[in-house]
């Protein structure tokens, strides 16, 4: 891939990414609920980010494999303060805040550790997709879940797939990025279904 196309690629993930989570705020705020959100999903979604993007400062990569996270950092992190305040759970926002502190300077104490967590990273990430999918299926309803965003999420996997091989090559990256693709598109399908089933009805 040429130089100029790899920065192509770069710059619509970061396009994407910086708007990545609006369709699914804009949703939960218009209807002023978080039915069909999982609190727990978002949760693993945002450890394994955090994980994901220590571990990419840790190694020294290029800024360009992983600008991104920061940006899909805060917006989960605005999502995640809405859904719990639509839930009656924020209280528990200030929790949750200190662990994810603490996990980061935790996470540099040993080469071993942030080896190991990104490991674990991918198998976190990935419990994040099933618990919003064994969400969906349990309440048969995609409620406030955006196909949006989950597409959106589905295309910067598929970017990132090409920008690794290119860059880092790294193969627990690669992996995870495969993996994750997989399971945003199986949510995101999972979304249209359910409303589609619910227009119908």
């Amino acid at each position: 891939m040429a130089p100029g196309l790899l920065d192509l690629v770069n710059l619509t993930t970061w396009a994407v990414c910086a708007v990545i989570k609006l369709p699914q705020l804009v949703a939960v705020l218009q209807a002023g609920s978080a039915w069909g959100l999982s609190v727990g999903s978002l949760l693993l979604e945002l450890a394994g980010f955090l994980v994901f993007l220590r571990y990419q400062i840790y190694y020294g990569y290029p800024l360009e494999t992983y600008l991104e996270y920061p940006i899909i950092i805060a917006q989960d992190v605005i999502l995640l303060f809405c859904i719990m305040h639509f839930s009656g759970k924020a209280k528990r926002a200030l929790f949750y805040a200190v662990v994810f502190w603490v996990g980061w300077y935790m996470l540099t104490l040993q080469k071993w550790i942030i080896d190991l967590a990104m490991n674990l990273c991918t198998f976190v990430s990935a419990a994040s997709k099933l618990v919003q999918l064994q969400h969906l299926w349990q309440t048969k309803d995609s409620g406030q879940a955006s196909a949006l965003t989950w597409g959106m999420s589905a295309y910067t996997c598929a970017t990132r797939i090409i920008t690794t091989v290119m860059t880092t090559n790294d193969l627990a990256v690669l992996i995870r990025f495969i993996i994750m693709l997989i399971l945003n598109i199986w949510v995101t399908a999972t979304i249209l279904h359910y409303s589609k089933t619910k227009k119908t009805d």
